[in-house]
C-alpha cells in the first residue's frame, strides 16, 4: 500500500502557491486602487489650493491699503505735485513769451540804432550842405560893391544880416556897415555885440 504522505505534501505545497497568488493579486489590485485614490486626492488638492492661491491673487490684501491719515498725506503731496507742475509749465509758457518779447524789443531797438544812424548822416549831409551854402553866399557878399551888399543888408532880418557880418573880413563888414542907415547899423551892431555877451571871461 502506497505512501500518503508525498501527496498530502503536494496539496499543502500547491495551495500554499495558490494562496501566495491570490494574495499578490489582492495586494496588486488594492496598490493600484490606492494609487488611483491618492492621484485624484492629490489632484483636488493641488485644485483646491491653485483655486485658493487665484482667489488671494484677485482679492487685494487689506494689510497693503495705507492708514487714513497716510491716505490724506499721500493725497495733499499728490495735489501739491500737480500744483508745482501746473506752475512749471506756466512758468514755461512765460519763458517762452518773454523770449519772444525779448526778440521784439532787439530787432526794433536795431531798427531804431539804424534808422538814428541814417538820421544822423542825413543831419550831417545837410548841416555840411548848409554850411557850404552859407560860406558861398558869405563870400559872395564879401566880393560885392559895399553899397550893393549895404542894400541887401538893410532888408535883411537883422539876426540874419549879423549872422553874415560875423562871419565876413573885418574890412568887408566894416564898408557894409558904413552903406547901412544909422537904424539898421545900431540894430545889427546890438544883436552882433550880444552873440558874445554870454561867452565866458576867464
Amino acid at each position: 500500500m502506497a505512501n500518503p504522505k508525498p501527496k498530502a505534501r503536494k496539496r499543502r505545497r500547491r495551495g500554499r502557491g495558490i494562496l501566495l497568488l491570490i494574495s499578490s493579486l489582492l495586494i496588486g489590485s488594492a496598490m493600484v486602487r490606492i494609487g488611483g485614490d491618492a492621484g485624484r486626492a492629490f489632484a483636488v488638492e493641488n485644485k483646491h489650493d491653485t483655486a485658493t492661491n487665484d482667489a488671494h491673487a484677485a482679492t487685494p490684501a487689506k494689510g497693503c491699503a495705507p492708514p487714513p491719515d497716510m491716505a490724506e498725506m499721500l493725497k495733499l503731496f499728490q495735489q501739491r505735485e500737480d500744483r508745482l507742475k501746473t506752475r512749471e509749465a506756466q512758468m514755461q509758457e512765460r519763458m517762452q513769451a518773454l523770449a519772444v518779447a525779448d526778440a521784439q524789443i532787439a530787432r526794433k531797438m536795431a531798427e531804431l540804432t539804424a534808422a538814428e544812424s541814417a538820421l544822423r548822416d542825413t543831419l550831417a549831409l545837410a548841416d555840411s550842405a548848409a554850411e557850404t551854402d552859407i560860406t558861398t553866399l558869405t563870400a559872395v557878399y564879401e566880393n560885392m560893391k559895399p553899397k550893393d551888399a549895404a542894400a541887401l543888408f538893410e532888408e535883411m532880418d537883422p539876426d540874419f544880416a549879423a549872422g553874415f557880418l560875423a562871419r565876413m573880413r573885418p574890412d568887408a563888414a566894416a564898408g557894409i556897415m558904413t552903406g547901412l542907415s544909422p537904424a539898421a547899423a545900431y540894430t545889427i551892431s546890438v544883436v552882433l555885440a550880444g552873440r558874445n555877451a554870454n561867452v565866458p571871461k576867464n
